[in-house]
C-alpha cells in the first residue's frame, strides 16, 4: 500500500479497494495466528496496553535498581541449581555476588538492598545434594 489516494476517490473507497486487491493477492491466506482468538480479549481495557506489552517484549522492567538486582540474584541462584555443570553454577553465582557487592559498596537510591552475596561453596553443596538425593 505505497501508493497515494488518488484526488476525487473517496478515502472509504480506496481503502476499500487496497483492501480487496489484497486479499486477491492472497496477501491475507495464511498469517500467523489464522482460526485462534485474539489474546486478552475478555479482560477490561487499559489504554496504557500496547506499552505493557512492548515492556514485555522487550523485557524492561520499572523496578528500582535493589528491587530489579534482587530478582536477579533470584534467577542467578535458580540457574545456578539447574545449571549442567558445577563450574557453570559457580560461574553463574560469581558474576552475581560480583553486581551485588558492588551495589552494597554503593547503594542505589530506592529500597535497601535486603541480600548479600552467595557462599558459593554452600550453594554448590546443597546443589550437589539434591542431584544426588
Amino acid at each position: 500500500m505505497t501508493e497515494r489516494k488518488p484526488p476525487g476517490v473517496s478515502f472509504e473507497s480506496w481503502v476499500d479497494k487496497q483492501i480487496r486487491e489484497a486479499e486477491e493477492r492472497g496477501d491475507f491466506a495464511d498469517l500467523p495466528g489464522i482460526g485462534r482468538p485474539l489474546p486478552d480479549l475478555d479482560r477490561p481495557y487499559d489504554e496504557m496496553w500496547w506499552l505493557k506489552e512492548k515492556m514485555r517484549r522487550e523485557n524492561v522492567s520499572v523496578l528500582p535498581p535493589a528491587l530489579a538486582l534482587r530478582k536477579e540474584a533470584e534467577e542467578a541462584l535458580a540457574a545456578a541449581e539447574a545449571a549442567p555443570t558445577e563450574a557453570t553454577a559457580r560461574s553463574i553465582l560469581t558474576e552475581i555476588n560480583k553486581k551485588i557487592s558492588a551495589t552494597l559498596l554503593r547503594p542505589p537510591p530506592g529500597p535497601p538492598l535486603g541480600i548479600k552475596p552467595y557462599d558459593v561453596d554452600e550453594v554448590l553443596a546443597r546443589r550437589r545434594t539434591a542431584r544426588e538425593g
